[in-house]
């Protein structure tokens, strides 16, 4: 199924007999407390209209981080969010036999070239804000050409997720404002491309990723015992 044709019910549905499985050797599994996290965000974006598409792509995110977010037990907090992702979209890049990131990568590649002709969401752009660097920060773009045409997409994967998570920090940040009006192309650009590549990465992760370890999870669920406030 197309990744633009699928819903979050629909990965719901033919997760449900790995969540079945997985549940019936461990409670409260955490690759389905993960599956089921980032559906529930990714739903919560779905619900988005025109108007929130600042929260739209801050749930597409949070969706994102609840895949590959990784808790690092020794100082006892989260890893830091780039060296998770990276390694994260080179695991589902390999686990990808259905080549459904590379498909969602080329069918929307206008989409992925318009996210890197944007200099507003190049960090090397604002260290310096100026033409000069408007015009060099576009390089990536050209570059893109090639990695396309060489499919060397864990690179165009890379660059992708480094803008778009540039301006995730903007907005979490408090460095826009809410429904601005001079970052609307980039969030709606942005918006787009990761409803396409997270439902392409929630399907390879029900065809192929139901049996591997994902690492230990960020704050599992715990209930709380009895009498204990």
């Amino acid at each position: 199924m197309p990744a633009e044709a699928i819903t979050v019910r629909d990965l719901r549905r033919l997760w449900k007999p790995h969540k079945e499985r997985l549940n019936g050797s461990a409670a409260e599994h955490p690759t389905t407390i993960r599956f089921h996290r980032a559906c529930s965000w990714l739903q919560r974006a779905e619900q988005a209209n025109k108007d929130d598409l600042d929260l739209a792509l801050l749930s597409q995110w949070i969706a994102f981080n609840a895949l590959y977010g990784q808790w690092d037990h020794e100082v006892r907090e989260p890893l830091a969010d780039n060296l998770c992702w990276k390694h994260f979209l080179e695991r589902m890049l390999d686990l990808d036999k259905g080549s459904h990131i590379v498909d969602a990568l080329v069918e929307n590649k206008p989409l992925v070239m318009s996210i890197f002709d944007d200099e507003f969401l190049s960090r090397y752009f604002w260290q310096e804000p100026c033409d000069k660097r408007a015009s060099q920060s576009k390089k990536t773009k050209y570059d893109a050409r090639t990695w396309f045409i060489q499919g060397d997409w864990l690179l165009i994967l890379d660059r992708l997720f480094e803008r778009v998570y540039f301006l995730r920090c903007q907005l979490v940040h408090g460095a826009s404002t809410f429904n601005g009006a001079l970052n609307r192309t980039a969030i709606r650009h942005c918006s787009q491309a990761m409803d396409h590549l997270m439902r392409a990465f929630l399907q390879v992760w029900i065809n192929f990723g139901s049996d591997e370890d994902w690492g230990i999870m960020c704050y599992p669920p715990l209930r709380a015992k009895v009498g204990v406030r």
